[in-house]
């Protein structure tokens, strides 16, 4: 095995730990307020369907690998430890200041990024399709929160509460497997050279999650739970379900979208329903802030160092 394979396997597995610390307590923040899941019992769920639903879907994996940019290209395995570089570096950043962001926007630019600086055929069209539905699903998710809370408060008690959290943190929770949990096993695919779903290499994303989750939950459920909005129980909810609805749709047509961006987007759906004054505008417009900047930091710091690297390597062989 390459040097340049061991490096990237490395960076595979911090990327599947950060990916729980930012993504993983999202999932699991929005129903704090309700006991019926306990955290023990979320991230355990969680990890099974991780490990589980890319063995029978990893189309959203392939659309990481494939086509964006030809990363099976020579050259290819660099170009994604500097995306994988890039991507973390902006998200750590943005975290340090506050400013919590999407990891799937940060990889998707730094994948793009790295592409093109890396000089590798990048797809124009797909590019711009990913990010159409990466723009659409927090919209998406607001909106059918803001029709689902309506229904939920004018019909459901709070016995029946319960068993619809159990629901929307399934349909959520499958739908992160099926969709924005895929970019930890398509770095693992350009890492070590396949193109299917090994049991050993789902089993290790999954794992490797759950104890970013484990370690990131206290933070993710401030953040969404309290900064976001005056959350209630049945605002925790209706985000479970139209988070999940949303990335879900987007998983069938092998989309990438960011899961915590939809979940945010339920929120604020479900608050605005209820009375604007329920959002706390200011905190979800600092995030909103960082996930504009994300995509492009994370795309131009991407080509910024792969035109480094290549330089410096063309340099040496020279």
């Amino acid at each position: 095995m390459s040097l340049d394979a061991v490096v990237l396997i490395v960076l595979a597995c911090l990327f599947a730990v950060v990916s729980g610390i930012n993504d993983g307590g999202a999932l699991l923040a929005t129903g704090l307020k309700l006991p019926t899941i306990r955290p023990v019992t979320g991230i355990v769920t969680l990890v099974v369907l991780v490990a589980a639903v890319p063995l029978v879907t990893h189309q959203v994996a392939l659309t990481f690998v494939t086509r964006l940019a030809s990363f099976d290209e020579p050259g290819g395995q660099i170009a994604m430890t500097i995306a994988v570089v890039a991507s973390l570096a902006v998200v750590a950043v943005l975290s340090a200041k506050g400013r919590p962001t999407s990891l799937t926007l940060a990889i998707v630019g730094g994948l793009t990024g790295a592409g093109l600086g890396w000089g590798l055929a990048v797809s124009p069209g797909s590019v711009a399709l990913v990010l159409a539905f990466g723009l659409a699903a927090p919209f998406a998710g607001g909106l059918v929160a803001w029709v689902l809370i309506r229904v939920l408060v004018a019909t459901t008690t709070a016995r029946a509460l319960r068993r619809w959290h159990w629901a929307g943190f399934l349909l959520q929770t499958l739908a992160y497997a099926a969709n924005d949990a895929q970019k930890m096993l398509a770095v693992f695919m350009i890492a070590v050279g396949f193109s299917g779903a090994p049991v050993a290499y789902t089993v290790l994303v999954a794992v490797l999650f759950g104890v970013g989750t484990l370690y990131g939950l206290p933070k993710a459920g401030r953040t969404l739970s309290r900064e976001i909005i005056v959350s209630r129980p049945a605002h925790g909810v209706t985000a479970e379900l139209a988070a999940g609805t949303a990335v879900m749709a987007c998983a069938v047509a092998g989309m990438p979208v960011s899961m915590t961006q939809a979940i945010a987007g339920g929120l604020i759906g479900a608050g605005v329903a209820q009375g604007g004054g329920r959002v706390r505008w200011y905190a979800a417009g600092k995030i909103v802030a960082a996930w504009l900047l994300t995509l492009p930091v994370s795309g131009l710091l991407g080509w910024g160092l792969a035109l480094l690297v290549k330089g410096f390597a063309s340099v040496r062989l020279s």
